[in-house]
């Protein structure tokens, strides 16, 4: 049975007469407080801290499990929200601690790291963003908050929006890649996709920005390393998607482990409080990384988890996750000073208006409905999207002799050898949520059930990592005898990722040698991968006929690759991150800047390497198809453009081939001239045009003077007139370019 304070916070909340997030303000016409206010008045300090503490259930292993007391706090009031409890009968069992046991009968926030999807699992985050369809990766979004609201889920940590150009990083897998600017439109797709509309309807949850700010520079790419970069880079490259999120109205931010400027993100208020909060207007709740509270004493800011808790509630944060810091400290800080009730009291407020605008005080039990569980998770419609995105997000990175799709009519033997070929639980990739391995469709089987006329034998050829070339013999065997070799090659799930940092990101184990024999062979070779980050793969660029770039896919991976290969599906993903060719090259991204000495060929004492190109193997926006685009000459309505004026661009794109294909037109430009130092290329606009075979068509772009704005060096977001190169084409290496002022 509820308690008394429990129905009477029912009752205030009736009283309220909008659900956003700005309505915590005191009506001061009758003098009635905001429901959370009047709750904060009953609360005593030990449960405003209950509040501020999230702790796992062990529902799922995220990082060490620090505590298994989280029930016994629950009934005392002394947890705000636990992550990894899912499904309707687990959440709904610990509500019923929270609502029926505790004093104030305060409902709990349950999380989870839905990264990319709940049970239907789509595409890797990265693998998502290949496919430059926005409305695509909104609604994977959608139908992961769709599945886990059903489960009794009010909140993810996601979406990453963290911009990484170091393919070493293992986190790169969970972002959209390497750009500003199309990670700041793909963190706005995500966050209304997860949070829809209207968050008091119950398939929405809260989305959380993570991680906040900078944490995909980390120095060699390695995982919780220190990040130094300067205000411009972080204020041009790696804030733009935050800042989107926020405009998109996303309620929760998370932390990032590392440091920024010698603070840790935890502890940063220039992040948290000028940028965050002031400068952006940001009203709704920041949450820590998991223990990162505690971190900072390693960090060397703090002495003690006491400190560090001084220093994270001062800088601006609201709920400590796992750290049990401000649930141990608090109190005493409080009644020593360090901190003031004013801070407290503003924390929670934060958290209980994500409980108030979810509706969890109106029912704390809306998300626990068993009949939408059975009727939405795994549904049917989901994974027949999750095939879609799957297909959506291949790229094709070389197709020699249109050696691909394979020949449907034929009675031709493919031999299908690799390590991952059968994998079923490789196809989840890492963050995989409550998706089984069992559910998903691998190569093998997606091929088997295709209805193709060709003759398929499989072989593994080799382990992953590690092993040896025993089984070289059996994959030799099927290959010399098959017309086609298709090998599947890559990473396995755990090896990107949170903690998965490579220091060699080249095909692991045996795997070249495997190439390199199946190579000798004389046959058709295709190789595909399976991987959650840019791979160096130089010989394989040179000596295999095709690549296929396939990610981690999620459930529906084998159907997805199947009718690629097969010619079901012309491929149209293009990649969101520069692959390079070596890892000496690392960072590498297409909006570098221009040195005083640029490459010259034939010059030595210029920016190049001695033993290897300074391009990467494939760039930014790169991606094939199985037919051919033309692209016409760059049009300008007038060639300038000004404050009053924008200007018009246009190019007529046609398919000159044989199919029907989607082709990823990119706008790109350069500031020549300014007084501080541009990038060579900066991505401002793209769109996707469906092509039938012999169709043309005109596309056009318009471009406005924030397109070219900058930060200058006093550091005011300005644009300055003078010359722009304009360039359209196919990916970031584009030569097609005109010439336009501004004035």
């Amino acid at each position: 049975m509820f308690n008394q304070f429990f129905f009477v916070l029912v009752l205030l909340s009736t009283m309220a007469s909008c659900t956003g997030a700005k309505s915590a303000q005191v009506v001061s016409a009758n003098h009635v407080l905001h429901p959370v206010d009047s709750l904060l008045n009953l609360m005593t300090i030990e449960e405003k801290i209950g509040q501020m503490s999230i702790f796992t259930s062990g529902g799922d292993i995220t990082g060490a499990t620090l505590r298994d007391t989280y029930k016994e706090d629950i009934r005392k009031g002394r947890i705000g929200a636990v992550f990894s409890a899912h499904s309707v009968r687990f959440t709904r069992q610990l509500q019923k601690l929270a609502v029926e046991n505790s004093r104030l009968g305060i409902p709990l926030l349950f999380g989870y790291d839905v990264i990319h999807g709940y049970k239907t699992i789509m595409p890797i985050p990265l693998g998502g963003a290949a496919s430059w369809d926005l409305a695509a990766i909104q609604q994977a979004s959608r139908i992961a908050a769709i599945e886990s609201s059903a489960a009794g889920l009010h909140w993810t940590f996601a979406p990453m929006v963290d911009v990484a150009r170091d393919p070493r990083w293992g986190r790169i897998s969970e972002g959209a890649g390497e750009d500003a600017l199309y990670g700041s439109l793909v963190a706005e797709a995500r966050v209304k996709g997860f949070q829809g509309s209207d968050l008091t309807q119950n398939n929405t949850i809260l989305a959380c920005a993570k991680h906040f700010a900078a944490y995909g520079a980390a120095q060699a790419g390695r995982d919780y390393h220190t990040v130094d970069v300067s205000e411009r880079t972080l204020r041009e490259v790696y804030l733009p998607p935050f800042k989107s999120a926020t405009e998109a109205g996303v309620r929760t931010f998370m932390t990032a482990f590392n440091e920024l400027d010698g603070v840790p993100a935890t502890g940063n208020s220039f992040l948290l409080k000028d940028i965050l909060r002031k400068e952006w207007g940001f009203d709704g709740m920041v949450v820590t990384d998991y223990t990162s509270i505690n971190e900072m004493v390693h960090h060397g800011v703090a002495a003690t988890d006491k400190e560090a808790g001084e220093l994270a509630l001062n800088a601006g944060v609201d709920m400590d996750m796992q750290g049990a810091v401000f649930y141990d400290h608090l109190q005493k800080s409080l009644t020593e000073g360090k901190v003031r009730i004013e801070q407290i009291n503003q924390a929670v407020r934060h958290i209980l208006l994500m409980k108030y605008e979810l509706g969890l005080f109106e029912d704390p039990f809306k998300y626990c409905n068993k009949k939408r569980e059975e009727q939405y998770v795994f549904s049917k419609e989901h994974r027949q999207f999750a095939r879609t995105l799957a297909q959506k997000s291949i790229v094709l990175l070389k197709n020699e002799k249109g050696i691909l799709p394979l020949p449907q009519n034929a009675k031709k033997k493919v031999a299908v050898i690799g390590p991952f070929f059968d994998s079923e639980k490789d196809m989840l990739g890492s963050w995989s949520a409550a998706g089984r391995a069992e559910d998903c469709v691998t190569l093998k089987q997606g091929l088997l059930q295709a209805g193709s006329a060709l003759e398929f034998s499989f072989a593994k050829g080799c382990a992953p990592y590690g092993g040896d070339q025993s089984n070289f013999a059996q994959a030799q065997k099927i290959a010399s005898q098959a017309d086609y070799i298709v090998l599947y090659l890559g990473e396995t799930r755990g090896m990107s990722g949170e903690a998965a940092s490579r220091s060699d990101i080249g095909l692991p184990g045996h795997q070249s040698a495997l190439a390199k024999m199946c190579k000798k062979l004389g046959k058709p070779l295709i190789v595909i991968l399976a991987n959650g980050r840019p791979l160096t793969i130089p010989w394989l660029a040179e000596h295999v006929d095709a690549i296929v770039e396939t990610w981690f896919l999620g459930t529906e991976a084998g159907n997805a690759i199947a009718d690629v290969l097969l010619g079901k599906y012309n491929p149209s993903g293009r990649l969101p991150v520069t692959f390079p060719r070596r890892v000496g090259q690392i960072p590498i991204f297409y909006n570098m800047k221009n040195t005083g000495r640029p490459y010259e060929a034939n010059n030595k004492f210029t920016s190049k390497y001695l033993d290897t190109p300074n391009t990467p193997l494939y760039p930014f926006g790169f991606g094939l198809s199985y037919t051919p685009f033309k692209y016409g000459s760059i049009k300008l309505k007038q060639p300038f453009l000004s404050k009053d004026m924008p200007l018009d661009v246009s190019i007529t794109i046609e398919n000159t081939g044989s199919q029907e294909g989607t082709e990823t037109v990119q706008l790109y430009i350069r500031d020549l001239v300014a007084s501080v130092t541009r990038p060579v290329k900066e991505l401002k606009a793209f769109q996707q045009v469906v092509l039938k075979k012999g169709e043309r068509k005109e596309v056009h772009f318009t471009l406005s003077e924030k397109d070219l704005m900058f930060f200058d060096k006093k550091m005011n977001w300005v644009v300055e007139p003078g010359e722009f190169e304009l360039f359209i084409g196919a990916n970031a290496q584009t030569s097609r370019k005109v010439l336009f002022t501004f004035r």
